[in-house]
């Protein structure tokens, strides 16, 4: 039986809580935005280095081709050396690459850069919400891992903003923003050396003498506060299974062992439909706007009001979590975004076209903050983020593939090429998490794995 595990459910939200979720969800937002940036720099580039349109689509995808290394190493990394170790380096290698980036003149040049920022950026991702869903109990769980999903949103929405007001406004407007991007996350870096490691991390590694002493440490937290902490429920661990785990390849074998199939093949298919969806998307919806007739100001404005939709879409998706569950938030917020895409393929108007573009934010938006709840869930400790990681790798060739096959799609199909292929893809995730997901919500860590894992 696990005493870390009922010490952690008992504690309420309280300060504590509330500094992983900044913190954490700081990290999600200059990701975001760096990941967003690109989109607004891309129209820019194409002009000044006379780019045609597969290789815009290349370099659309030299991030996700970061995302994909640096979610897998992510994974597998934290699993076996810490979630908090990882997480550091991440966030260094993504914003000296950043600022590199920056500082180029060609396209090759900049596409390389972007894909080591991208893995730096893609580790990050892959890694904050497994490791911070650790300290949370689960009566509170599906909120908090759904609203650190959110600070995606204010990343998205200031990257918009950035794009809007600083690429046109100079030559080198692209560059400043590039920096912009990077620069503030020191701050972040050095204020996240307080982050504790996972104390159910600790107690599956066989640390269990460290893991008390962190829980203690954030237990008088509690106390000093005047918080009277209940007597901790004795709860199943999860770090114990079926399968060994504890090296590279281990790890690897416990995921496809069992049960446990049956969730990585669905997390595989979730992550990889709404990521193939969303980044055909964003990625090149300033790009699609000019080409449909709309100078570059005209259409980065459209975009700041389409991005801003994603904050109430994450948040309200957050609500979504705790009272109907993850998989059905996840399906439903799928579904009415693919409803959407079809809106936007057959939009005509500058009006529709805002009006559906806004629609389809709020909904694939929500969606993520179902995704990045239900995955950081549904894998035992001693994987948890080997799972998360590779789920959220597999997503990411979705995310390189998605902005080529546009620069392929969109000459020939147009506008309803490009948005009939993403309410295909939607559907198809919607029902596989229905058919193949399972039951997470008020159930601890712990519970999930003993009843479905391994």
């Amino acid at each position: 039986m696990s005493t870390i595990s009922g010490r952690i459910e008992r504690l309420p939200f309280g300060r504590f809580h509330k500094r992983l979720l900044l913190m954490g969800g700081l990290g999600y937002t200059f990701d975001a935005m760096d990941a967003a940036a690109v989109a607004f720099v891309l129209p820019v580039l194409r002009h000044d280095w006379a780019l045609t349109s597969v290789q815009t689509g290349v370099l659309g995808s030299g991030n996700f081709i970061g995302y994909f290394f640096g979610a897998l190493s992510a994974g597998t990394l934290g699993d076996l050396i810490g979630r908090r170790k990882v997480m550091m380096w991440a966030l260094l290698l993504y914003s000296v690459a950043t600022i590199v980036s920056a500082t180029t003149h060609s396209w090759p040049a900049f596409l390389a850069s972007r894909i080591v920022s991208g893995i730096g950026t893609g580790a990050e991702s892959a890694i904050i919400a497994p490791y911070l869903a650790e300290f949370v109990a689960r009566r509170y769980r599906g909120l908090f891992t759904g609203s650190l999903a959110g600070f995606f949103s204010f990343g998205f929405v200031g990257a918009a903003l950035l794009g809007y007001f600083i690429v046109p406004a100079f030559p080198a407007g692209w560059r400043a923003v590039l920096y912009i991007t990077a620069v503030p996350v020191v701050m972040l870096l050095w204020w996240r050396r307080a982050l504790p490691e996972s104390p159910r991390w600790l107690e599956s590694r066989g640390h269990s003498a460290e893991a008390d002493r962190v829980l203690r440490k954030i237990e008088n937290e509690f106390i000093t506060a005047g918080v009277a902490l209940p007597e901790p429920e004795p709860i199943g661990t999860s770090g114990a299974s079926s399968a060994a785990t504890g090296t590279l390849l281990a790890n690897f074998r416990a995921l496809w062992i069992g049960k446990q199939v049956r969730i990585t093949t669905m997390t595989w298919l979730m992550w990889l439909s709404i990521t193939f969806s969303y980044y055909a998307f964003f990625t090149w919806i300033p790009g699609l706007l000019v080409q449909r007739g709309m100078s570059i100001t005209q259409s980065f404005g459209y975009s700041v009001a389409i991005y801003l939709a994603q904050v109430p879409g994450y948040f309200s998706a957050s609500w979504f979590n705790e009272r109907i569950g993850r998989q059905a938030t996840i399906a439903s917020y799928m579904v009415l975004g693919g409803a959407c895409a079809l809106g936007m393929a057959f939009a005509s108007t500058g009006g529709e076209i805002m009006l559906s573009g806004i629609c389809l934010s709020f909904f694939m938006n929500g969606t993520y903050a179902g995704v990045y709840a239900y995955t950081a869930e549904v894998f035992p400790t001693a994987v948890r983020t080997t799972g998360t990681g590779l789920a959220s790798a597999i997503g990411r060739i979705g995310a390189i593939a998605s902005p080529i096959l546009v620069g392929y799609l969109f000459p020939k199909f147009g506008f309803g090429g490009v948005f009939g292929t993403t309410t295909i893809v939607l559907l198809l995730g919607a029902i596989s998490v229905l058919v193949m997901g399972i039951p997470t919500r008020g159930r601890s860590l712990e519970d999930i794995a003993a009843g479905e894992a391994i």
